[in-house]
């Protein structure tokens, strides 16, 4: 299943895990396009409240650039560079070109949808 992710803008495209947090938010995304806050951390990633929790399935990751993740059951993390801890996976940029560039170094903007 794939997902579309805007990051100020620019558009990419997301394969999607199967697992119980990606159902719900693909529900969340089927009611209308979901907008996102984010802010950089640590210099590896950009993250931000969903507005509502996911069921979580934790396990210890290493995730890398691309890698989009749940974090406490109600933040969505995305990567640009690459941390251990432990998140639920919920997908996979497809195509990293500009993807560094378009987080960017302050608060993006990145709204999730399903693909056409």
């Amino acid at each position: 299943m794939m997902m579309n992710v805007n990051v100020n803008g620019q558009n990419f495209t997301a394969t999607l895990e199967n697992n119980r947090a990606v159902d719900v938010l693909v529900q969340m995304m089927e009611k209308s396009p979901v907008t996102l806050q984010l802010s950089d951390y640590a210099g590896f990633e950009k993250v931000g409240p969903l507005g509502q929790s996911l069921p979580a399935s934790n396990s210890q990751t290493t995730a890398h650039a691309g890698d989009i993740v749940l974090y406490q059951g109600n933040q969505i993390v995305m990567f640009y560079g690459s941390n251990s801890w432990n998140y639920t996976r919920l997908g996979h940029i497809d195509d990293l070109t500009g993807w560094e560039e378009a987080l960017g170094s302050g608060d993006v903007t990145v709204v999730l949808s399903m693909e056409d």
